[in-house]
């Protein structure tokens, strides 16, 4: 397997993920659903007339939905690299008539007005940062006295077999078929706790506490071979291929996730982190 570092996030984003992930966005909000959950659950039990960011917001499903749930006591703000994800984003906010707003800008250097949110939020926006401790320290500089930072990411490659069926399945005939790689940008960029914990007080959080969560995911079966074709390492090559190996790719690749079928659905467990943790200034 490949193990070079993967290509500029601006880059992916921008391009194939971005414009694959506004294409497969109705199933794939369904599959992180259950995660999705877990964070308007945090939220709902608090004060609603607050300011909230959601770091790395892609088409804007979790923006809404706080949005939603803010009604006109607060608003919610979404932040995001990718112009494909952004303009799907913005069209479907317009057309629900939502109070949902986006920022087209990297979290991670945007210069935000000091002191401007009561809660930063993410569904696995924020594991994609090339410098994660001036991301954060940004993160924090947008953060009100008290603020709370609050959000989801990947665990452990290991303890996620799910999402890598399709390079374990493919490596006998694709030997270079790229592998996600811990501890730098990417899927699993924040799948370390210790690495969390340290990345959050190098940039000035405190309270910092991290939870293991377990959600069941589901998407429709129908929607496999999309879903393993379009998203993750396979989708960068399997276009270069010839179309009798792309074919033999795709039929070996399907079958290795039989496990997780279980009569028109496909089912997984996703190992995540919850975090939370508080820009305490005084």
């Amino acid at each position: 397997m490949n193990s070079a570092p993967p290509p500029d996030q601006e880059q992916i984003w921008n391009g194939l993920s971005g414009n694959a992930w506004v294409e497969n966005q109705d199933f794939l909000n369904q599959m992180l659903q259950p995660l999705e959950d877990l964070l308007i659950t945090s939220i709902s039990a608090q004060s609603l007339e607050i300011q909230v960011l959601d770091v790395g917001c892609g088409t804007g499903h979790t923006t809404r939905a706080i949005a939603r749930l803010l009604g006109k006591k607060g608003h919610c703000t979404g932040i995001d690299i990718s112009t494909p994800m952004l303009a799907a984003a913005r069209s479907i906010t317009e057309k629900e008539k939502s109070s949902a707003r986006f920022l087209h800008a990297n979290a991670q250097t945007y210069s935000f007005e000091a002191a401007s949110f009561d809660l930063l939020i993410s569904r696995f926006g924020v594991m994609f940062f090339n410098d994660f401790v001036q991301a954060f320290s940004n993160l924090r500089h947008a953060a009100k006295d008290g603020a709370q930072l609050l959000f989801i990411s990947w665990r452990s490659p290991l303890e996620n077999p799910f999402m890598t069926v399709t390079e374990r399945a493919a490596l006998s005939l694709i030997p270079d078929v790229p592998q996600r790689q811990p501890d730098v940008p990417g899927q699993f960029g924040l799948a370390d706790q210790k690495r969390i914990q340290k990345i959050l007080q190098d940039s000035g959080w405190s309270k910092i506490e991290i939870e293991q969560v377990d959600a069941t995911c589901t998407f429709p079966e129908k929607d496999l071979v999309r879903y393993f074709s379009n998203m993750g390492p396979l989708s960068q090559i399997l276009s270069e291929l010839d179309q009798t190996l792309r074919e033999k790719v795709i039929d070996t690749v399907h079958s290795a996730f039989q496990p997780f079928v279980q009569n028109d659905n496909v089912q997984f467990t996703a190992a995540c982190w919850k975090v939370r943790a508080r820009n305490i200034l005084r």
